[in-house]
């Protein structure tokens, strides 16, 4: 097993709504380990932009620990918080909302190296043109303003100040989600390439299952704050288990004309995540439900490495 890098254990999240707590985050366990992509998928609402965000304390966490390099950072306040986000980054889904319209491009790089006060001006100006260079940020547009610039190109700026710090671990919230399909798989090698060279790791949060295939190491599916399969991405789609997984792949568009993907259809109603019941929350989805899926599911490893939350599982596969 690799080093760990990032811990998380019972993680939860709740948001006071009218009636009660919504369970945004709810009972999350996993690592990423250093060098490692952690891919989080599910549909929108499930809680996986919510659990990056609690994860480096953007959010405080209901209950639950966060460990960093084997450290509690759970909670960390003042200036132990502020040295563990030196270590944690994060890639905001837009990459125009993100950035300053009042801030020139290599002003947004510069100044987290300049309140960082790790160095001189002199040094940080050379590091910032360092960074631009290595997202591929041209000379020309350094002194350009966000409006100046396409998605592609503010969202390199943003992977930049991301990196300014040589954080160990990043969020990529949905990075690539606002970008043109050409224009995506640009960044997508970008952060591969910057992984490999950087040894950063990261936690890349997607709903397109076709992404997180080409950059994950594993995967993690999500569904109303839980996690339903844990696994190595290639395992995850040669040997898919949980019925909602199966679901999800099955939308993947196929290029195959004499094979069509077969969609399974979820039909059914989406339970509310305020002061959900106990047992499974795909339940009313799921065509395999039974009357012992209002038992609670644990995630149990089926295989090495590969987890899945379902007590039906012998009985589906």
């Amino acid at each position: 097993m690799n080093e760990p890098l990032i811990e998380v254990k019972n993680l939860k999240k709740y948001f006071p709504v009218g009636g009660g707590l919504l369970h945004a985050v709810d009972d999350v366990s996993l690592r990423v380990d250093k060098g490692e992509t952690m891919g989080v998928v599910g549909e929108s609402g499930c809680g996986k932009s919510t659990l990056g965000r609690t994860i480096i304390r953007l959010l405080e966490p209901t209950s639950g620990e966060i460990w960093l390099n084997g450290q509690s950072i759970s909670k960390a306040k003042g200036r132990q918080l502020r040295e563990a986000r030196n270590h944690m980054q994060i890639v905001f889904q837009d990459p125009y909302s993100s950035l300053n319209p009042r801030q020139r491009i290599s002003s947004t790089v510069l100044e987290p190296l300049i309140r960082s006060g790790r160095y001189p001006r002199k040094a940080a100006k050379e590091e910032a043109a360092r960074l631009m260079d290595l997202v591929g940020v041209d000379t020309r547009l350094r002194m350009a303003y966000p409006h100046e610039l396409d998605g592609g190109r503010r969202q390199r700026v943003g992977i930049a100040r991301a990196l300014a710090l040589n954080p160990e671990f990043v969020v990529c919230d949905e990075p690539v989600s606002a970008l043109d399909v050409s224009i995506q798989a640009q960044v997508l090698n970008l952060l591969i390439d910057l992984r490999d060279q950087t040894g950063v790791s990261y936690l890349f949060v997607t709903h397109d299952l076709s992404v997180v295939r080409h950059i994950s190491d594993r995967i993690c599916v999500m569904y109303l704050g839980q996690i339903v399969e844990l696994s190595p991405a290639k395992e995850l789609f040669e040997h898919t288990l949980h019925p909602y997984t199966r679901a999800l792949l099955s939308a993947i568009p196929s290029l195959d004309i004499t094979h069509p993907s077969q969609r399974i259809p979820l039909k059914g109603e989406i339970v509310s995540p305020v002061n959900p019941k106990p047992g499974s929350r795909f339940a009313p989805r799921s065509p395999y439900a039974t009357p012992a899926c209002q038992e609670p599911q644990t995630l149990r490893e089926v295989s090495p490495g590969h987890q899945v939350a379902c007590n039906r599982l012998e009985e589906i596969s």
